[in-house]
């Protein structure tokens, strides 16, 4: 067995498990925040330590907005999760980046209106870095993987993340264009400030179904379509995962690691014990 990283997986739409798991178990998990999910599936892939967690849950229940985001990643960390690969289904807002390919991306922009995406609120104030919101150094390996897996792959973008569940107006798309902006997705920029604040390295796999409603000559995107392309994209991210989570697994610490070392202002003192069973799985070491 592995000593290294433990590497979590959030499936998206249409990556609902895993394959080529060994000592599979089903793990249900009470946190602080509420329920996950789904259950999570740990096993192992050859000798590394695998943690898997469908976003929507089995059978796709659970709409965006609903995502209990929280619970879900003090989930991974509870189970000791370092490294998470995000696997989701993306809107391409690019010309050059058609239905098939993968975006590695490396910036976000919040659309969102609705949701919680902090875990240091209510008795407890933190400040964490996340002018480069993607663990650069987990993207690097999920890149390198993807390219040996011989899928067609961006090297860097900006994700969109709007509210959904609804797709964007011709409008909205027309004006994030403009914008600049590479994907548009729901759910993973959540995601990724929460797993700054456990101290987890993130990075999203952005696998585009559609051109969203902005390109004239396609049509407006469709479920239909987005659920064809999907599930042409899932076997692509599937080895991608297989190739990649050994070198993860192995891989160095990064500045991710300790991403609250200087980030928690509230003094020691002051934490009660509600806050601290909330967040001393993260806060315990730094704040006695």
């Amino acid at each position: 067995m592995s000593q290294g990283h433990v590497i979590g997986v959030i499936g998206g739409s249409g990556l609902y498990d895993m394959d080529g798991l060994t000592n599979v178990q089903e793990v249900s998990l009470d946190t602080p925040f509420g329920a996950p999910s789904d259950a999570y599936i740990t096993g192992e892939l050859g000798d590394t330590k695998m943690v898997f967690l469908p976003r929507h849950g089995r059978g796709h229940v659970i709409s965006p907005t609903e995502i209990n985001f929280r619970a879900n990643i003090w989930g991974m960390k509870k189970l000791g999760v370092s490294r998470i690969i995000s696997i989701s289904a993306v809107g391409s807002m690019r010309e050059d980046v058609p239905p098939g390919d993968f975006v590695l991306i490396d910036q976000f922009f919040d659309r969102t209106r609705h949701r919680v995406d902090t875990f240091f609120n209510q008795g407890i104030v933190a400040h964490v870095m996340f002018a480069d919101p993607i663990c650069e150094e987990t993207r690097q390996v999920l890149l390198a993987a993807s390219r040996k897996a011989g899928v067609a792959t961006h090297d860097g973008g900006t994700y969109i993340n709007m509210e959904g569940p609804q797709f964007s107006t011709r409008a909205e798309s027309k004006i994030y264009r403009k914008w600049g902006v590479d994907v548009i997705g729901m759910t993973n920029l959540q995601e990724a400030r929460l797993a700054r604040e456990a101290e987890i390295g993130y990075a999203t796999v952005a696998m585009a179904t559609d051109f969203d409603c902005w390109h004239e000559g396609h049509d407006a995107v469709t479920v239909e379509a987005v659920i064809a392309t999907m599930n042409a994209n899932v076997g692509k991210a599937r080895e991608l995962i297989r190739l990649a989570a050994p070198e993860l697994a192995a891989s160095g610490s990064c500045s991710c690691d300790n991403a609250l070392e200087f980030a928690v202002m509230t003094a020691a003192d002051k934490i009660t014990d509600e806050v601290r069973e909330r967040v001393g799985l993260f806060i315990d070491k730094y704040k006695k």
